[in-house]
Formats: structure tokens, sequence, C-alpha cells
């Protein structure tokens, strides 16, 4: 398992079967990766695996075992990582939200000012057709 920078935080060989969890200290997309050694003859390989983020994540049977706590602190510790997990979430939408929001103020500034441009370089190509057929046509004497 790899973090998006690069950093290992799990290598695993001749695994049958197990567990690995780990917490995530950056952002962004980890990455797995399984291989197999050229079985003769040719076998098939299943591997099952669940991804879990956040709250979801946690062991809620072990912290209930370890730490003696009733049923109600047990519940309330729960309840109370789901909101600040929410919490986190929301304030980086908020700032993905901000992001998103300042990189289309500057694509409609973008846009307008190409826009502006195009209409001017096209009033300025019909302006000189315009000068061009009337010099023609004087030309010609046909006005």
């Amino acid at each position: 398992v790899s973090s998006p920078y690069g950093h290992s935080y799990h290598i695993g060989e001749d695994v049958d079967s197990g567990n690995f969890a780990f917490t995530a200290t950056e952002n962004g997309a980890y990455t797995s990766c399984f291989w197999a050694i050229n079985h003769q003859p040719p076998v098939k390989i299943t591997i099952d695996f669940v991804w879990r983020a956040g709250v979801a994540a946690k062991d809620w049977s072990q912290v209930a075992k370890k730490g003696q706590v009733d049923t109600m602190e047990f519940e309330l510790k729960q309840l109370y990582d789901t909101v600040t997990y929410i919490h986190e979430e929301m304030h980086y939408l908020r700032e993905r939200e901000e992001e998103m929001q300042h990189l289309n103020n500057e694509t409609n500034s973008t846009m307008a000012a190409l826009s502006f441009f195009s209409i001017a370089l096209c009033l300025s190509v019909a302006g000189l057709q315009m000068w061009h057929l009337k010099t023609f046509f004087q030309r010609k004497k046909l006005l």
C-alpha cells in the first residue's frame, strides 16, 4: 500500500491471508498492488479486500472491550467520531468549493476576454471587407 506521495505503508511477501490497517496521513488516492509468482500448472487466485475509511474503519468492538465502558459511553464515542468525521468532511468540501469557485471565476473572465477579442476581430474584418468592396466598386466606376 502506497500513499499518493510514494510513502509505503505495508509490504507483505508470501502472505496467504491476513488483515492490515493504517491511518492515512496524506490526502489523495492510495494505491495497492497484488502480484503472484508464475505457478506451474496455472492456478486461480482470488483476492478479497475491503477498503474502509473514516468511522467505518475503526474497530468498535475492541474499543468497548479495552476501555471497559458501558453501552451508553460506547454509543456516545461512536456518535462523536461520526460527527467529527462529518465535520472534517464538510470542511474539506468547503475548501474544494472555494477552489472550484475561484477556477470558475477565472474561466469566466478568460472567456469574457476571448469573446470581446473575437467580436473585435469580426468587426475589424467586416470593416476591412466594406472598405475593400467600396474601393473595388469605385475603381470599377460602379459607385
